[in-house]
Order: structure tokens, then C-alpha cells, then sequence
């Protein structure tokens, strides 16, 4: 029986709760191997264009193909139930990433890793919106991205801290690299049997009951000046995100001399102090620019946000190992504070029967681009400057141009950014 919809903050705190520590554990999946990857690299014998190629497309094209579909079921199925079996399909991605012997192996792997976890994100922001009211629902998309960040912090922390415990004797037999895959890969099995706890809440403001989806689409594209250039600028700001999760590791070891162990701690405490600090002034700048009153008010802390992230790009190329992580945190901080906007954005201005295909279409296509065309971006622009030498001078040359096109479009959102979702319902009747 689903609970009761729309309750207080404190009464949806453990379910919310629940949720986060998922949100988590699918994030420290998916990110793990990028901590590790100059390991794999060289037991399996891989260039950076391969390994830029398998991280970017094992993410984009699985998303590209199941987020939307994935965002009507959000909209039409239990939502919890969902969660479960993303839970399952990232933990076995995890569980494959340790035994994988070739590159279509490790492929699979991380797309089932990837999958699971980016795919959360749509059951998340729908489970959340539903077990809080609107004026309170950027707190709840606090704790979430609280989540998501912790997890990311835990592939750095967790990873570097394993990959050294490992480095001597791994378990098994198996190379520190394979070791800390299966470890965490048996975590989080453990940790989906919290969704036993969790009931689905009701939905709340229903305008009808399981739209067709050609209405719903045709609904969402009525709404296209403001989500159009929402959309830009976060697949902006989430291209910045994913190259600098995916290459700053191979940079910490290639032009600092940093290896997983040394940079583990550091690494993990900047990724989860930007998320919580984003995560914090995303959570209230979201809820006071909703209260404003002012059209476009609620995206006031994303355009802000993607201005101070921009000089932050430069973080590959700093001159020493604390600019690096300064730089790294400002740039995150930035990426945590537009998603928490967005999100909130999508779950206070759009009715209820929008918000899963909206999110859904978000992840696919943002996925798409972020993750497929980023990653390999960089390697591209690499070997046109000399080489996989020159990793960290084209992670920062690909992070500046797209931080540019991410300010831009969050300022035209913010131009075209409806008051509420009841007033532009009105004025698309």
C-alpha cells in the first residue's frame, strides 16, 4: 500500500534516507574504476582513446537507449521496485568489472555499472518529489545529491584506500584493481536489501491519470524555451563533471606523481566537501528562489553557480597538487549546486505526469553527450596536441569551452523560466 504523499520533512526523512544511501552505493559503482583504471590499463594492455571510448560509450549508449522508457515506467510503475533491480544491475556490473579478462568483457561490465546508477536518478527525483510538499522539496533533492556525492567521494576514498590495502596480496589471487571491484561489488548487494524498508509514496498533483505518452511528450516540448537551454546547460556543466571524474586520477599519477593510495583521502574529501557545500547552497538558493516569487527565480543559484565553476577548469593544469584540488572543488561545487537547481526546477514547475520523462530524457540525452562525447574528446585532443602526454593541458582546454556554453544556457533559462508550474499550466491551456 503506498504511504501517504506530501508529508513533512522530518516524517519522509528515513525513507529519503533509504534512498540516498542507494543513490550512493550505485555512484561509488560507477566511478570506482576511473580511481583504478591506470591499473587496467596496464594489466590489459589499453590506450587512453580505449579507455576514454569504453567509459564514455559504456555510459551514453545504454542511456541514450532505456532512460526515457525508463522515465514513463517511473511515471506508471512502483518506483521502489525499480530502484531494487537498478540496484541489482549496477552491483553486477561491479561483480563483472573483477573478472573481466578483454575489453568487451570490461565494456559490458561498466555499462551495466553506469546504467543502474545514472538510471537511479530518475526513480530518485520522483520518489522524492512525492514524499515531500513542493515548498520543502529542495531539501529533499539535498539529501539526494548529498547521496550521490558521497558515493562519488567513496570511489576515490574507498577505491585509493582498497587498491593500496590490495597492492601487496589482492583476494584470491586476484590484482588490487580486481580486488576492490569484488569487495564493493558484495557491499552493495548488502546495501539493496534496505529497499525492503522502503514504501512507495502516493503521487501528488496529478493532472490525469497515465497519460499517453504522445501527450506527455507533446506537453514537455510546449514547455521547450525553458527547458531547452536548461538542458544545455546542464549537459554542459555534466560534460565539465564527467571528464574531470573520468581523467583526474590519470593526471594526479601522470603529472604529480600521485598514486590511488597517496591521493585517495584528499580526493574523497574534495568530491564529498563540494557535494555537501553544493548540496547546501543548491538545497536553499533552489527553495528561496521558488519562495521569490520572481519568474526564473529558482535557476538565480545555477547561473551563479556556472560562473564560478568556470575558471575552475583549469584545475588539470595548476602548478602543484593543492591549486589542483582547489580548483577541482570549485568546479564540482559548481556541478553539484546546477543539479540540485535543475532537479528541483523539474520537480516544482512541471505536473507530475512530466517529471519521469523529463528527467528521463535529461539523463538519456545528457548522458549521451556528456559521457559519450567528452571522454573521448579529451584523448582526441591529446594526441592532436602530441599525445596521451598532454592529457591534462586538453582536459582543461575541453573543460573551459563547454563551461562557457553551460553559463549561457542557464541564462536563457532563466529568461524563459516559467513562475510556477500552476501559472504556465494556465498559460498553456
Amino acid at each position: 500500500m503506498p504511504v501517504s504523499a506530501g508529508r513533512d520533512f522530518r516524517a519522509a526523512l528515513p525513507s529519503l534516507l533509504i534512498i540516498a544511501v542507494l543513490m550512493a552505493a550505485g555512484n561509488t559503482m560507477m566511478g570506482v574504476f576511473a580511481t583504478v583504471q591506470e591499473a587496467a590499463k596496464a594489466e590489459l594492455g589499453l590506450s587512453d582513446t580505449q579507455i576514454g571510448l569504453m567509459q564514455g560509450l559504456a555510459n551514453s549508449i545504454p542511456l541514450a537507449l532505456l532512460s526515457v522508457p525508463m522515465g514513463l515506467l517511473v511515471d506508471r510503475l512502483n518506483r521502489v521496485r525499480l530502484l531494487a533491480l537498478t540496484s541489482l544491475i549496477w552491483t553486477a556490473g561491479t561483480l563483472l568489472t573483477a573478472y573481466a579478462d578483454s575489453l568487451s568483457i570490461l565494456f559490458t561490465a561498466r555499462m551495466l555499472a553506469g546504467l543502474g546508477a545514472n538510471i537511479s536518478t530518475t526513480i530518485g527525483v520522483s520518489l522524492a518529489a512525492d514524499l515531500c510538499r513542493a515548498e520543502i522539496r529542495g531539501r529533499s533533492m539535498l539529501l539526494l545529491t548529498i547521496g550521490k556525492y558521497a558515493g562519488s567521494a567513496a570511489a576515490f576514498a574507498l577505491g585509493g584506500q582498497l587498491f593500496g590495502l590490495f597492492a601487496k596480496s589482492g583476494l584470491y589471487g586476484l590484482p588490487a584493481w580486481r580486488s576492490v571491484h569484488l569487495v564493493l561489488g558484495l557491499g552493495s548487494a548488502a546495501l539493496t536489501l534496505l529497499l525492503l524498508a522502503l514504501r512507495e509514496p502516493a503521487r501528488q498533483e496529478r493532472e490525469t491519470i497515465s497519460a499517453p505518452a504522445r501527450m506527455v511528450a507533446r506537453e514537455l516540448w510546449a514547455r521547450r524555451a525553458f527547458l531547452l537551454p536548461m538542458f544545455v546547460g546542464q549537459t554542459s556543466v555534466l560534460m565539465a563533471d564527467a571528464a574531470a571524474a573520468i581523467w583526474a586520477a590519470p593526471v594526479l599519477s601522470r603529472s604529480f606523481g600521485q598514486t590511488p593510495a597517496q591521493f585517495a583521502g584528499w580526493m574523497g574529501l574534495v568530491v564529498f566537501g563540494a557535494g555537501v557545500v553544493g548540496a547546501l547552497a543548491g538545497g536553499i538558493a533552489a527553495d528561496w528562489g521558488h519562495r521569490s516569487g520572481r519568474r526564473g527565480g529558482i535557476l538565480i543559484g545555477a547561473v551563479i553557480a556556472a560562473l564560478v565553476a568556470f575558471p575552475a577548469a583549469l584545475f588539470p593544469i595548476m602548478p602543484n597538487v593543492f591549486w589542483f584540488g582547489a580548483a577541482m572543488t570549485l568546479l564540482l561545487l559548481g556541478g553539484t549546486v546546477t543539479g540540485l537547481v535543475v532537479a528541483t526546477a523539474i520537480a516544482v514547475l512541471l505536473p507530475n505526469e512530466l517529471r519521469g520523462l523529463c528527467v528521463g530524457t535529461f539523463v538519456a540525452f545528457g548522458g549521451l553527450i556528456a559521457f559519450g562525447l567528452s571522454p573521448p574528446l579529451v584523448t582526441g585532443l591529446s594526441l592532436w596536441l602530441g599525445g596521451e602526454s598532454h592529457l591534462a593541458a586538453a582536459l582543461a582546454v575541453v573543460g573551459l569551452a563547454v563551461s562557457i556554453i553551460g553559463v549561457l544556457g542557464f541564462a536563457l533559462a532563466y529568461r524563459n523560466a516559467p513562475l510556477n508550474y500552476g501559472d504556465e499550466a494556465a498559460d498553456l491551456r
